[in-house]
């Protein structure tokens, strides 16, 4: 697979040491089969990616948001969607969590909307978990002996 990347601090050096090719905005979105969202909320990145940027994208391409919802300018993708500019979305990160029952991404076809789990795997599971009971271990060790 050939991966590319945009955002406004990637360097070529680190784009290559994970092993993609860094590009433009613009280039992103019009070559990405798919694109996904891996930036923190703030104020350079709310509504980084609206009407603008689902125009450039495939027929084709689907797009990914599992990083925070105001990231994306929603109604701009709901419309990119709903007239399939682009082919789906997956998306576990809305601008309104939970998601309102009468949500328009509950009713499209083309999206795969869940809650905030994306990066969700055994292996962070077992650490989240781990370090909890580790945790509590502790607290009972300190607490035992200072009672």
């Amino acid at each position: 697979m050939k991966v590319i990347a945009w955002s406004q601090n990637l360097t070529e050096e680190k784009a290559g040491a994970a092993g993609a090719i860094l590009v433009d905005k613009k280039t992103l979105f019009r070559e990405a089969d798919v694109v996904t969202v891996h930036l923190v909320l703030s104020g350079r990145t709310r509504g980084l990616i609206g009407a603008p940027e689902f125009a450039l994208m495939k027929s084709t391409a689907r797009f990914v948001n599992t990083s925070r919802g105001p990231i994306v300018d929603e109604a701009a993708l709901i419309e990119a969607l709903q007239v399939r500019r682009i082919a789906g979305a997956a998306i576990d990160v809305f601008d309104v969590e939970p998601l309102p029952p009468d949500h328009p991404f509950r009713r499209l076809e083309n999206v795969l909307a869940t809650p905030h789990i994306g990066y969700v795997t055994e292996d962070l599971y077992r650490t989240f978990y781990g370090d909890a009971a580790a945790n509590i271990a502790r607290w009972i060790e300190v607490n035992a002996a200072s009672a």
